[in-house]
């Protein structure tokens, strides 16, 4: 097989290749900008299961007629509904191998979403420096930005997570 292998793919075995999932610490540079991809429309379904789980009940989010007499006219969705599909997009790229989350902060919800928007995020790594008390890993700190299909920025929030220094070292021993 040709050495030649796609970005974000690893050979394992002739004939073979495997994705890659979450950047290492070394390719977490400050400074970079990661747009992901795919983005992601929201569905009602979405935002009834997450207005259940969490046990939200406010009628914004889940009762149709109460919220076409709000100043939205429809059904708004719940912002954490809005923060987890965020965050979780960037999370095959920034945190895929992460040992743990240990912040999330400066969460800002600044344009309302709906029902049937489509969201992309954006993340700029802010800073990263080996853990003191876990040498083999490295903290980094990330901004994300949750933009819908008009390119209306609608969230933002800080992000640092434990990321391992070596993360060739961590997809041979899980298979990864």
């Amino acid at each position: 097989m040709s050495n030649d292998l796609p970005r974000g793919y690893r050979h394992i075995a002739e004939g073979r290749i495997r994705e890659n999932v979450g950047l290492g610490y070394d390719e977490l540079a400050v400074g970079l900008v990661i747009e992901h991809r795919p983005g992601r429309t929201v569905t009602e379904t979405d935002n009834l299961l997450g207005t259940a789980l969490t046990g939200n009940a406010a009628p914004i989010h889940t009762d149709a007629h109460f919220s076409s007499t709000t100043e939205w006219g429809r059904i708004l969705v719940c912002g954490g509904v809005t923060l987890n599909l965020v965050a979780g997009m960037t999370v095959r790229s920034t945190s895929g191998l992460t040992v743990a989350n240990l912040a999330l902060t400066d969460v800002r919800f600044e344009a309302p979403v709906f029902i049937g928007d489509t969201l992309y995020a954006e993340t700029e790594v802010l800073s990263r420096r080996l853990s003191e008390s876990r040498p083999e890993n490295g903290i980094v700190t990330c901004r994300t930005s949750g933009h819908n299909q008009a390119d209306t920025r609608v969230l933002t929030f800080s992000r640092t997570f434990l990321v391992p220094t070596d993360a060739d070292a961590v997809r041979a021993a899980t298979n990864y």
